[in-house]
């Protein structure tokens, strides 16, 4: 248990791929490190753990990669014994601010100082099911803060039996449950081939991965292709288990209608022309009991944008942070990895950590960083193939043709299609923001990461970064109980 005394070098924020990496390897190098999380366990949302009351015998054969994590899982719980890390799990962060403590002591008001000297920052979370309140103070902030799924909605999507892809993936990884018995996989990007696999192998029926995109695409970014070989083997091994296990592919299609009364009980699939408008006349009837959908992932960002970190457009319009070739973002003092700055999978996510972790211990300690050329060619080839990704996979702006007038596109607030397209049309709303003040879009428990991307496209503006005070819901007490300074 940390005590507001207490200070760290680094604050690692998130212990997905990128955290988990990146406070290793800080250790590794000397520095005394905390990580927090707010994730009962380390791994992030990419290596979920099944409950320990279920008794999973071997939870590495619902994984990719397991290897990778386990030994750094191994090194973690080392630096723990030693004292080098302090893991504070269940620590939902929900604002980095300068510590005023530090201002003013230093000879650069706000620059981050050495291991010894007072922490720079400080980094409030909420503790637990409790809420209590944490302060932790550091001289640099690693900020790994991962992603969460992109939706687009449709007719039907709101039924029982209608979930996210990574959400079905969750459920058998965490929970050793399937969501459904015959369960359709839909969306767009690489993320469906890897959970229609796992439900596969988990024993459901997929009657059909439906992607929107075409893979044709890849084909424009053949350098980025041919410098990733791994990528296209691990894509093809996903398509030979799927071919084994007679599950059809259906590229230029999506999920257009979900039907049902108590639970979704068949889809719709209709073929999409190049801008995802459905071909009249295409769609076919699909039965099942359980749907996966998602449009690949978006960053999360709350904490970066609120201190002002900038921000860039990916290829596949969401936005991410932008950061140097040492993962430091424009806040000094502030650095990040991960999916934070475009997606781009678990093994981009760990060079990127211990390439930030490397270029945090130069800066503070001035450690050598003997292996930062490998790591910066092997970040910008891996990088390289995620954008070929994002750009291959990018929704194309015809998806609102299969959304009617009644369908909810903020679910917390019940606000449908109709009244946002009225409030462009006749209101005069140009942009998201506009939107949510005239619809209260975005303004649920959610506060936008469910419908924002479709309330930006159907307000015919960019999925902007939004800048939240708070990134996560807080008692009103522990605001209360905020130093003046703060």
């Amino acid at each position: 248990m940390t005590s507001a005394s207490d200070r760290f070098d680094l604050a690692v924020v998130g212990a997905g791929p990128a955290g988990l990496a990146a406070a290793v390897a800080a250790a590794d190098l000397g520095l005394h490190v905390t990580l927090l999380d707010a994730g009962e366990r380390p791994g992030g949302q990419y290596y979920r753990h099944p409950a320990p009351g279920l008794g999973a015998a071997r939870p590495e054969a619902l994984h990719h990669g397991w290897r990778l994590f386990d030994g750094r899982a191994a090194r973690l719980r080392t630096h723990e014994r030693a004292g080098r890390v302090t893991y504070l799990a269940s620590h939902h962060v929900w604002t980095v601010v300068r510590d005023a403590e530090a201002d003013g002591q230093g000879e650069g008001k706000g620059e981050a100082e050495g291991p010894g000297g007072r922490g720079a920052w400080r980094l409030h979370a909420v503790v637990g099911p409790e809420e209590a309140p944490a302060m932790i103070r550091a001289s640099a902030v690693l900020l790994a803060t991962g992603a969460y799924e992109r939706q687009l909605p449709f007719p039907g999507w709101t039924l029982p039996g209608v979930i996210g892809a990574g959400g079905a993936q969750a459920m058998l990884k965490s929970g050793l449950v399937l969501p459904g018995r015959r369960v359709v996989v839909a969306g767009s990007g690489p993320l469906l081939l890897a959970v229609a696999g796992s439900l596969a192998a988990a024993g459901a029926r997929v009657p059909a991965v439906v992607e929107a995109s075409g893979y044709l695409a890849y084909a424009r970014e053949l350098p980025a292709l041919v410098r990733n070989p791994g990528k296209l083997a691990q894509g093809a091994a996903y398509g030979a288990g799927l071919l084994r296990r007679s599950v059809r592919l259906l590229s230029r299609h999506a999920v257009t209608e979900a039907h049902g009364a108590d639970r979704v009980r068949a889809v719709t699939v209709s073929r999409l022309d190049h801008d995802w408008r459905p071909v009249p006349g295409s769609g076919r009837r699909v039965p099942c009991d359980a749907v996966a959908v998602g449009h690949g992932l978006v960053p999360q960002l709350e904490l970066a944008t609120a201190v002002g970190c900038a921000v860039r457009s990916c290829p596949d319009g969401t936005p991410a942070l932008d950061f140097d070739a040492d993962q430091r973002t424009s806040v000094p003092g502030i650095w990040a990895a991960g999916e934070a700055g475009g997606i781009g999978g678990a093994e981009l996510a760990l060079v990127e950590g211990e390439l930030a972790a490397a270029s945090v211990a130069y800066e503070l300690t001035g450690t050598p960083r003997g292996r930062r050329t490998a790591l910066v060619r092997r970040r910008e080839r891996l990088r390289a193939f995620a954008d070929a990704m994002a750009a291959a996979h990018r929704p194309g702006t015809g998806w609102t043709d299969w959304l009617d007038d009644d369908t909810d596109v903020c679910r917390c607030e019940e606000v449908p299609a109709g009244r946002i397209r009225e409030a462009v049309a006749e209101l005069g709303a140009r942009d998201a923001r506009s939107v949510k003040l005239l619809t209260r879009a975005g303004m649920g428990w959610c506060q936008g990461r469910m419908c924002g991307p479709a309330v930006a496209c159907l307000a015919g503006g960019a999925l902007l970064a939004d800048r939240r005070p708070l990134s996560c819901p807080v008692p009103l007490k522990s605001l209360a109980e905020l130093p003046p300074d703060e």
